[in-house]
């Protein structure tokens, strides 16, 4: 439910005539607070909803104002109002008082409340609105006297519609990290309130994306034409350099930066002007909900995949399990025939894919378990060869060149089953995808390098890459896209046993997508 509009204002002058003049201003004298009572009693009876700012004349809002006649009273009022949960919208202020000037009784003021809109209001020029400014935050005004009554509502009114603007926009901003949302609907979200947002920061181009220790980008979402028109990768190179702290917001002439943990925000301002100090609050709000609400997100997808992944394993468990007898007779079969007498490369294949077939079973049921990996010492060349060959199987890789460049005596220690498989694995995503677009000349280059007391293996192929959209959850379970054969299990179980190897794999494009496994020798 929207809240009514805030249209509470505090007037602070040393003259009396001038505090009650701006009164007199906004608040006639045929309007009184009896009349507004009897206005309220009658919208109840005859069930008349009260308009947000209702209609005085020429759309003018009803305002309410208190005074103080001094800058020690202004204050006073504005903590008592902020107390109270009703803040001022909007702050006449005089600059030129007794005691307190005016400048420091903003000062003063902007250490409570740094949402009201502040105009000064004064008959001298002895401060300069940048000094103003730099002083009392950038949501202030600057009005000479003598003024016209116009003048005043006019100022006034625009004052309290950006400041009710900026409210709802703060109370949908705060009500994203509270709403359970799955992945895409969270992200027609915050594309509409991002779009919102710019509009207050007068800019149409802006982009959220995660931004972590070392200074990785990946984009979440953007608006406008921000990608074309601005270097993402300069964009970060400069952010690395300002060292920019994880829950600060700065200007940079026209580009705007927030960052809260390992999430940001970059804008791109129309004019190279600075921004008030509520909107740059609001940037900062705005990321920082954003990062809990896609976090939120992020943890319920998780929760929802390891219930599937539960389900399913529990099923695909007790087939397996059952299936796996028949397969392992198959070798039994095979050698019988020999026994008969019978040898040919039919029997030998027959028995190759058994083993496979076998070892596939085993490995997916350990997978389920969390069975641990056996280690011992074993040759990765062989590893390799083994898995070129057990992939070359497939028909599909008929018209693709796999190539390995990897030293014959290089050992490792591990499970050489199960590292097999992580490589048949990657070898059989890359063929799928190169048979599936068509590559011309598709090759899959498999190369090794010796980095400190660690085996560095990558396994690159020349197809479109990854997309972009499922980098980042690519070795979770059920992630897969754009491929006729797949389960969206084979990088997960890759995950698994690399890990508990005690290594690590990530993805990246490089003319192709490449994988990059590291595993300590």
């Amino acid at each position: 439910m929207r809240n009514e509009a805030n249209t509470s204002v505090l007037v602070i002058d040393d003259e009396e005539m001038v505090r009650d003049n701006i009164e007199d201003i906004l608040v006639p004298k045929g309007q009184t607070e009896d009349q507004d009572m009897i206005t309220d009693a009658a919208n109840i009876l005859f069930d008349m909803p009260k308009p947000l700012l209702s209609p005085r004349t020429r759309n003018i809002p009803v305002f309410t104002v208190d005074k103080a006649s001094n800058g020690i009273e202004g204050v006073k009022r504005v903590k008592e109002a902020l107390e109270k949960g009703k803040p001022y919208a909007v702050i006449f202020l005089d600059m030129r008082m007794p005691g307190m000037s005016g400048l420091e009784t903003a000062i003063e003021i902007r250490k409570y409340d740094i949402k009201a809109e502040i105009i000064f209001i004064t008959a001298y020029s002895d401060q300069s609105i940048e000094n103003i400014i730099e002083q009392a935050g950038e949501n202030v005004g600057y009005h000479c006297k003598p003024y016209a009554p116009e003048e005043v509502i006019q100022l006034a009114t625009k004052a309290v519609t950006d400041y009710n603007k900026l409210r709802n926009l703060e109370h949908l901003i705060e009500s994203i990290s509270t709403i359970g949302l799955n992945k895409n609907q969270l992200t027609s979200l915050l594309k509409n309130i991002l779009e919102q947002l710019a509009a207050s920061l007068e800019t149409d181009m802006a982009l959220i994306g995660k931004l972590d220790d070392t200074y990785a980008y990946e984009k979440i979402l953007s608006i406008g034409a921000l990608e074309e028109k601005v270097n993402l990768d300069a964009l970060v190179e400069k952010v690395r350099h300002l060292k920019l702290a994880k829950d600060e917001v700065r200007q940079l002439d026209e580009l705007v930066l927030a960052r809260m943990d390992n999430y940001s925000v970059f804008a791109v301002l129309k004019k190279q002007e600075r921004l008030k100090t509520e909107k740059m609050y609001l940037l900062k709000l705005f990321v920082q909900n954003a990062a809990q609400a896609i976090r939120n997100a992020e943890l319920n997808e998780r929760l929802i995949k390891e219930e599937k992944l539960s389900a399913v394993g529990q099923v695909m468990g007790m087939v397996m399990h059952d299936l796996r007898s028949p397969i392992k007779n198959i070798k039994l079969l095979t050698r019988l025939l020999r026994e008969d007498g019978h040898e040919s490369e039919v029997i030998d294949f027959i028995d190759r894919s058994a083993e496979q077939a076998s070892e596939i079973f085993d490995d997916f049921l350990d997978f389920i378990n969390n069975t641990p990996v056996k280690k011992e010492s074993v040759n990765l060349d062989k590893i390799i060869h083994d898995a070129i060959e057990q992939a070359e199987i497939n028909e599909r890789a008929s018209n693709i060149t796999i190539s390995q460049n990897v030293p014959q005596d290089l050992t490792i220690v591990g499970d050489e089953s199960k590292l097999r498989r992580c490589i048949v694995n990657l070898i059989n995503n890359a063929i799928d995808v190169l048979y599936d677009k068509n590559i011309a000349n598709a090759t899959i280059t498999i190369s090794s390098a010796i980095q400190s007391s660690n085996v560095i293996l990558t396994i690159q192929d020349n197809g479109p890459g990854i997309p972009p959209e499922i980098t980042g959850t690519l070795f979770e379970p059920f992630v897969t896209r754009d491929k006729s054969n797949g389960t969206g299990l084979g990088l997960a179980i890759v995950k698994q046993y690399i890990n508990a190897h005690g290594g690590t794999i990530n993805v990246s494009n490089k003319n192709g997508a490449v994988f990059t496994i590291i595993l300590p020798l």
